[in-house]
């Protein structure tokens, strides 16, 4: 499972702004999410932005003041060579579409079609593709609207509705108001295939009481069965008790809140894991490996080892990089 965020988007455009033509005049976004590399491609290159609509029709998008001698309004004619974006190019559809209504209304001949991430079979589509992306693949704009949902667990505080503070997590009469007026964050826009969340069965009622109201639909919703919040907590199971509900139901992606017990249910689980704190997949040979080649070194190197690693954090924890005038004042003495 492929994942890239809104940040390696950005890398992968600035790594990539050479193959730009010199003489593209205008970026033109493919609605949605190809409006989201747009701009960024745009406000690298100092360019006029537009929507793939607003083009046709002969509107850009406004660009403050960075663009003051650009007029908002022209003919298709007046832009010159634009170039058309979108984020991802897997089937061609969207691209296809655009090239379509470009032709029509007569503004394709100076247009080049371009993508960011693409798909092997997907390069012929295009004139020009920044990086190329095997399947199966999600990204940090679209993973709570894929149809990789169906083939997914998803978990519930941190994911789907915000956490509980210290105050709202008393396994009494604070924790029931917060299930039932907890605000929402991520929402689906698909079926999920299972919710497994850590709350106790106990509270099933209100939690489904809440993902009806939100409009959430799911398969399966996996609960820890304990007595009460001090079992759960002594029990210590919460990465073990999600491994296994991920195992069981043989999905392709496990969406974790918590970096920590992300990297816990892969490790466990042998299978990726997405964790929303840190926005990017953890995979599982990623964590095998290192144990493994830390237990073939001698004993005394391992613990030289852990001696760096522990002081370099402290370091960095306690890091306050001097302004510049910081700086100049201390050359100067």
């Amino acid at each position: 499972m492929n994942f890239r965020s809104v940040a390696n988007l950005n890398e992968t455009i600035v790594r990539n702004l050479h193959k730009v033509p010199r003489d593209v005049a205008l970026i033109v976004g493919i609605p949605r999410s190809g409006l989201l590399a747009a701009n960024l491609l745009a406000l690298h290159l100092n360019l006029p932005l537009a929507d793939l609509d607003g083009f046709i029709e002969g509107r850009l998008l406004r660009s403050g003041s960075r663009l003051p001698s650009r007029s908002n309004k022209a003919p298709l004619e007046h832009y010159g060579r634009v170039l058309v974006l979108d984020d991802s190019l897997e089937s061609g559809e969207a691209m296809s579409r655009a090239r379509q209504r470009l032709a029509q209304a007569g503004a394709d001949r100076q247009a080049i079609f371009a993508t960011v991430y693409v798909s092997l079979p997907g390069r012929r589509k295009v004139d020009l593709y920044f990086e190329e992306i095997v399947g199966p693949r999600v990204f940090e704009w679209n993973f709570m609207h894929h149809s990789v949902l169906a083939d997914s667990c998803v978990d519930i505080d941190g994911v789907l509705c915000v956490d509980p503070t210290d105050g709202q997590n008393d396994d009494g009469p604070c924790y029931e108001r917060f299930l039932k007026e907890a605000s929402p964050l991520w929402l689906p826009s698909a079926p999920v295939g299972a919710l497994v969340t850590c709350r106790l069965e106990k509270y099933r009622f209100l939690t489904e009481q809440w993902l009806q109201r939100h409009g959430v639909q799911y398969r399966r919703l996996v609960m820890m069965d304990f007595p009460d919040q001090e079992s759960r907590q002594a029990a210590g199971a919460h990465a073990a008790m999600k491994a296994r509900a991920y195992i069981s139901a043989n999905a392709k992606l496990f969406i974790e809140s918590s970096h920590r017990q992300a990297m816990e249910i892969a490790r466990l689980a042998r299978r990726p894991v997405l964790s929303v704190e840190r926005h990017e997949m953890v995979y599982p040979s990623a964590l095998s490996c290192l144990p493994t080649a830390m237990s073939r070194l001698p004993h005394v190197i391992r613990r030289r080892i852990r001696w760096f690693a522990q002081r370099l954090r402290r370091r960095l924890l306690h890091f306050d990089p001097p302004s510049p005038g910081r700086r100049l004042a201390e050359r100067d003495t």
